[in-house]
């Protein structure tokens, strides 16, 4: 039997201490104050009046003051939830990043590992009534960010918050999942994890089952050993399975011939989900403890693309007997305090890409594994899921670490992310990371970078993960992948692009990014972007007096992404230097027009190419310009809706050249 508690539900306290002073009994230096959780201790601070909201203006620099204290969250565990006998167990699904808990002020564990759940065991440290419990954040890594070394990198903490082009130095410390007590008396389920396949002829579906089952211990009043396991599954039809196995600490089973209606992505039909459940029964057909997932099924085969070279992977999907364009967006949290993302958070944005008409995110590899939640809104909504693990590159230098300590925590990372998100139907694929460099090819035109493969032993060991806990899914070293990085323009034709990312900004007219497009030889487009400022109201929202055009001497708008101002293309059109509205118009129209041509030209050489991917989403930070088609509050920009009526096609149209109406310059005034 077990029993579990949602510890979000307790009143939670927050306190700040100068390194290591808790130790001693000294008085903090950011007195108590009410936290959530899930939740960042920048946000309680926030809520507090301590700091600044870090989103406006250049407000985050007074916030990197946090990242030099330790931080207590502490509650008070109830007596009635600790009071039954038997096997008490603290369960943290992502703490962010580094620390100790503690019982009663008694140290009882340890973590480090913001990608991983942490498991800890209470039971001889709790004492009659109530509890005190404590989980202190203690000191973190002083950067990880955007430039620097990807194969020196050995902290595994999300690299976005250390500043990306995209988002401010924001570094969160906080419980950032869902926290809970767990208490065990006899038989427990210790851990599940499944698949489903889907036999598209056959149209029957198999589920693919591993769980460990503890024995509980022999208490005299505690009840007899599990008698029986039983795995059952319904769906909206009723029930399709019930069936029942005699108990085994290493329990695993694949049942086949599930008379079930498969899943599809968005745009290709509907979405039928079923809940398996397994459960441990006594002798009297009573539970003991129990298991439930939700999962679907749906067959996914990789082909080659139409034309492709001989030897390229294949970038062509075939779901369920149909060739699918895969068209989408690549992922990052809504938030940069990701602890603080709630439901609606994921819903809304989830929804603006359902509408658009996306069926695949690409979750990148700076980032972390996104809650269950947003994997069971994917699920309903049809929106396939590329999940990267937590490697990516570093500008300076992106070849993947190959210690064999980072090997190996990277190997428990993706055990964890696979065994924890592999039954959803919603997950396409499994990729080493975001890109990756094997080494410089050299041309007499200059060098082009060289994707890693599974050569790196790094790669080839998170590959061997995945075939051996999730056989059915594919794998891909790094995105982009292939010989190229990026595809040359002079190069069209020749075979060597294959999976590619980029371009991000366009360097001259319009008229050269059609050429561009319209020579295009890509298999597949996992990044493509272009700028597009935030609306108007947002951008004096969240800059406050620095809410001007965006000049390159006004720090605001340089604060993350200067890069992506095009401000000498504005002023080259006839911007006026002085109207905000004026160039918030030019830009995102720019933005419309060149992503928009770029997703058709695509869609129109499918098969041969397959699939296109926009970087990227939205924002999670109030960036006044960048390559986002979603704004900050989830709202979309011109060139989502643009975009979307490219990916509504079922067959592609040639691309159009014309200009948006009311200007003969590509933006209309406002």
């Amino acid at each position: 039997m077990r029993r579990s508690y949602d510890l979000s539900r307790l009143e939670w306290k927050l306190t700040g201490w100068h390194p290591n002073y808790w130790k001693m009994g000294l008085r903090p230096d950011v007195p108590a104050m009410p936290a959530q959780v899930p939740g960042s201790v920048q946000k309680a601070l926030r809520d507090a009046g301590l700091i600044p909201d870090w989103n406006v203006g250049l407000n985050s620099r007074q916030c990197e003051w946090v990242e030099n204290r330790d931080w207590m969250f502490e509650a008070e565990l109830p007596a009635e939830w600790t009071a039954e006998r038997g096997r008490i167990l603290l369960k943290c699904e992502g703490l962010d990043y580094q620390g100790v808990v503690l019982v009663g002020g008694r140290e009882v564990g340890r973590f480090r590992n913001a990608l991983v759940p942490h498991a800890f065991d209470l039971t001889r440290h709790i004492a009659p009534g109530t509890n005190r419990l404590a989980v202190v954040f203690t000191e973190i890594p002083r950067y990880l960010g955007q430039i620097g070394y990807t194969s020196k990198m050995r902290e595994w903490k999300p690299r976005f918050n250390y500043i990306w082009d995209w988002v401010a130095r924001i570094v969160q410390i906080g419980i950032w999942d869902a926290i809970r007590l767990e208490v065990q008396r006899g038989d427990a389920i210790e851990g599940l994890s499944l698949y489903a396949e889907y036999d598209r002829r056959k149209r029957s579906g198999s589920i693919t089952l591993r769980a460990a089952l503890t024995r509980g211990r022999a208490e005299r009043d505690s009840r007899m050993p599990a008698e029986r396991v039983e795995i059952t599954m319904h769906g909206s039809e009723g029930d399709v399975l019930r069936r029942s196995f005699a108990p085994a600490q290493d329990f695993s089973c694949r049942l086949q011939g599930l008379r079930v209606q498969p899943w599809q992505p968005n745009g290709n039909g509907e979405q039928h989900l079923y809940t398996v459940r397994l459960a441990l029964l006594d002798t009297d057909g009573s539970t003991l403890d129990e298991e439930t997932r939700t999962i679907g099924f749906r067959h996914i085969s990789w082909k080659p693309c139409a034309g492709a070279p001989a030897r390229a992977e294949p970038w062509l999907c075939e779901i369920n007997g149909a060739d699918t364009f895969l068209q989408g967006v690549n992922w990052v949290p809504p938030l940069a305090t990701f602890a603080d993302v709630t439901e609606e958070d994921y819903r809304v944005r989830l929804q603006v890409y359902r509408e658009m008409g996306c069926n695949l995110l690409r979750v990148w590899g700076g980032s972390v594994l996104e809650r269950e939640t947003f994997y069971t809104l994917c699920d309903q909504l049809g929106i396939m899921v590329w999940q990267e693990f937590p490697l990516s590159s570093s500008g300076l230098e992106n070849r993947p670490p190959d210690t064999a300590k980072a090997t190996r925590d990277l190997k428990q990372i993706a055990a964890s992310y696979i065994t924890r998100r592999q039954h959803h139907p919603s997950l396409l694929l499994w990729s080493g990371g975001n890109e990756l460099e094997g080494y410089r090819e050299h041309k007499e035109q200059g060098h082009y970078l060289k994707p890693a493969d599974a050569k790196y032993p790094t790669i080839a060991a998170l590959r061997d993960v995945v075939r051996k806990l999730d056989p059915t899914r594919r794998f891909i070293p790094t995105s982009p992948s292939g010989p190229r990085f990026w595809a040359a323009e002079e190069d069209f034709g020749k075979g060597l692009h294959h999976d590619v990312h980029g371009p991000w900004k366009m360097d001259g007219s319009l008229e050269a990014w059609y050429r561009y497009w319209d020579g295009d030889d890509a298999l597949f487009r996992s990044e493509t972007g272009m700028p597009g400022a935030n609306p108007a109201d947002l951008i004096r929202r969240y800059g406050g007096d620095m809410a001007l055009p965006g000049d390159s001497g006004n720090p605001f708008w340089v604060h993350t992404n200067g890069w992506w101002i095009q401000w000498s293309d504005y002023l080259d059109e006839g911007g006026d230097a002085a109207n905000l509205d004026m160039y918030v118009d030019w830009s995102q129209a720019r933005q419309a027009k060149a992503l928009s041509y770029a997703a058709r030209a695509c869609k129109t050489r499918f098969p041969r190419c397959g699939g296109f991917l926009l970087w990227m989403g939205h924002d999670c930070y109030p960036c006044p310009v960048n390559t986002a088609v979603v704004d900050f509050l989830g709202r979309p920009k011109p060139a989502a809706k643009a975009v979307g009526e490219v990916f509504a096609t079922s067959t592609a149209g040639k691309p159009s050249r014309r200009k948006p109406a009311g200007s003969a310059n590509g933006w209309s005034r406002g």
